[in-house]
């Protein structure tokens, strides 16, 4: 592809050769998968670039020098890129959709974190062996007659473990022919807003989305009264003694905490958990899953180390971190296709980047995760899916900001670790009970909801 620039300051960043006039860089842009198009364009633009659409301006950043200073939270703060932004409608000012001013983000994260320590860590290892089960239950009884839709699968489970761990709430996932409708008004909503955040940048494509957009706001209020449900639940209920997510919010009101959240902030809160904390790992398990199925070499190992830690029984919460292998299949798996593809971060002040690109205080750029992580430091095979990239001799050979699937700085992922312990767990757990088989013919395709999925993909599951 051939390239124009385009000045910052003194500075020319490529952009692509045709600009249209008024609509910008949309030749050859996908509106289905707007980010897997950027990469591609970045093979040949660089690991710096610009594209403007419908008056919108990006400019995406994938080398890791760049993305080391533009992780330096003195300099630059959390951007809410207008994919993200557009989720405020659903999730308002909660720990993903907040500006870095809003008092409340502080708050919120402040009150949860207690929830991520190790202490908490150990009290929902019971809750997610238990979930495993009923998904080993389930691909029991499913998968005699035909494959297991893996995607739709993990949805379901890490569904399920957030609802019950974070705040004591079972959809009953596993007891449903179709998928649970907070999933299916989930799933729209995210598509939805990906699609027409571009198109509502003018006045005719705002006209012409009214229709979807009313059927969007259906959508959230069905949202909003799930998790108003899930609130009235613990209000009304008598027992004692729950310790989640939703019990240090309710505290926190109760006993006039100084960084109380309101009630609408609560219902923000929890719908980014159960929103993004649910589908972000459930992509992840769902890679993992894939490219374990085809690489038979790995598969043997990484099973073979579970047979070793695990022998035969159910894990304690120390097994789970001693799957060295299994957890660097996870690494890999979103080193290629990291599940939150992308972040925007602005200046806090005038400042110049990497010494050649001046920024004005408030000028944003959005970090390319996936071509990042296809940078040159990850050597000439970056493609090629290869597990012992995560040693850690290999780790410390590398920069420290070349991989980045949890975000950077005080607004990275604040559920990292829980994500991690449930995807080792449940990896570990598939791998000692089944023997997985891909469908040959099967061509990964990548499917964008502001999150990553693989769309289609199904596994044939006989119990070992």
């Amino acid at each position: 592809m051939s390239a124009a620039t385009t000045s910052v300051g003194a500075v020319d960043i490529p952009r692509p050769a045709w600009r249209v006039p008024v609509l910008g860089d949309v030749l050859g842009i996908s509106i289905s998968r707007p980010l897997q198009n950027s990469v591609r364009i970045g093979r040949d633009l660089g690991p710096i670039f610009e594209r403007t659409v419908l008056g919108n301006r990006f400019v995406f950043v994938s080398d890791p020098g760049l993305v080391a200073e533009l992780s330096d939270d003195s300099r630059f703060g959390k951007h809410l890129a207008p994919g993200v932004k557009a989720l405020r409608g659903l999730a308002g000012d909660g720990l993903f959709t907040a500006y870095d001013h809003e008092p409340n983000w502080a708050r919120a994260h402040n009150l949860l974190a207690p929830g991520f320590t190790q202490t908490a860590m150990r009290s929902y290892h019971g809750t997610m062996l238990d979930v495993a089960g009923e998904l080993v239950d389930h691909w029991d009884a499913r998968s005699r007659s035909s494959p297991v839709d893996v995607s739709a699968d993990m949805t379901k489970l890490t569904l399920e473990t957030i609802g019950r761990t974070g705040f004591s709430y079972s959809f009953d996932s596993f007891r449903r022919e179709q998928q649970h409708p907070f999933v299916q008004a989930m799933v729209g909503t995210l598509s939805h807003s990906q699609r027409t955040t571009f198109v509502k940048s003018t006045a005719v494509g705002r006209f012409l989305a009214r229709r979807a957009d009313q059927r969007d706001e259906q959508r959230k209020a069905y949202l909003n009264e799930v998790v108003d449900e899930v609130i009235r639940t613990r209000r009304d209920s008598t027992e004692s003694g729950t310790e989640d997510l939703l019990e240090l919010m309710l505290r926190a009101t109760r006993e006039n905490d100084p960084d109380r959240i309101d009630e609408l902030n609560i219902r923000n809160q929890i719908i980014t958990f159960l929103v993004a904390g649910h589908e972000t790992t459930s992509g992840a398990l769902s890679f993992a899953l894939y490219y374990l199925s085809r690489h038979p070499r790995v598969l043997a190992r990484a099973r073979a180390e579970v047979d070793s830690v695990w022998d035969g029984r159910e894990p304690t919460f120390e097994k789970i971190a001693k799957l060295r292998y299994v957890r660097r299949v996870l690494d890999e798996s979103l080193r290629l296709w990291p599940t939150a593809p992308g972040y925007g971060r602005a200046a806090r002040e005038d400042t110049v980047l990497g010494g050649r690109y001046p920024m004005k205080k408030g000028d944003w750029m959005l970090v390319l995760i996936p071509a990042l992580h296809r940078d040159r430091v990850w050597g000439d095979d970056a493609e090629t899916f290869d597990p012992d990239r995560f040693l850690p001799a290999r780790i410390k050979s590398r920069p420290a900001h070349a991989y980045k699937p949890f975000g950077t700085g005080e607004r990275a992922c604040i559920g990292r670790q829980f994500a991690i312990h449930e995807a080792v767990l449940v990896l570990g757990t598939i791998l000692q009970k089944y023997t997985v088989e891909a469908d040959p013919d099967y061509r990964l395709t990548v499917s964008e909801r502001l999150t990553l999925m693989p769309e289609g993909f199904t596994l044939n599951v006989r119990r070992r």
